[in-house]
This record gives structure tokens, C-alpha cells and sequence, in this order.
């Protein structure tokens, strides 16, 4: 009868410990949420120079060169 409550306590003591490290948050959770938020943030921000580059150098003057012709039609 004690080698069956030893085991048994053995056994329950590691469904607690695995149950424990499987909720337990430590900080690297966070880190690593911190980085990804941040890495996106980054991105976000390159991109959004890149359309802003893009229409200041290509679209915006086409755009601003069609209008004054739309507007100086002489027909």
C-alpha cells in the first residue's frame, strides 16, 4: 500500500508542476509581444514613407500637370 500512495503522490506532484509551468507568464512572453508590436510599428512606418515618396515624386505632380490642363482647355 505505500508504493501505490508514493506513486500516486509522485504523480499528482507532476500533473501540479506541468499544470503550473503551462499557465505560468513569465517576462519573455511580454518581450516578445513588446518586439513584434514594435517590429510592426517599424514596418508600418516604412511603408507609409515609401507611399508618401512615392506620391510626391511620381503621382502628385502628373495629378497637379493634368488638372492645369483640364482647366486651360481652350476647345
Amino acid at each position: 500500500m505505500k508504493v501505490k500512495e508514493r506513486v500516486e503522490r509522485l504523480a499528482f506532484r507532476t500533473v501540479l508542476s506541468v499544470n503550473r509551468l503551462i499557465h505560468e507568464e513569465k517576462a519573455e512572453n511580454f518581450v516578445d509581444t513588446a518586439i513584434k508590436i514594435l517590429m510592426a510599428v517599424v514596418i508600418g512606418a516604412l511603408l507609409l514613407a515609401g507611399l508618401y515618396k512615392l506620391f510626391a515624386d511620381t503621382v502628385l505632380p502628373t495629378l497637379t500637370q493634368r488638372v492645369a490642363e483640364m482647366f486651360n482647355y481652350s476647345g
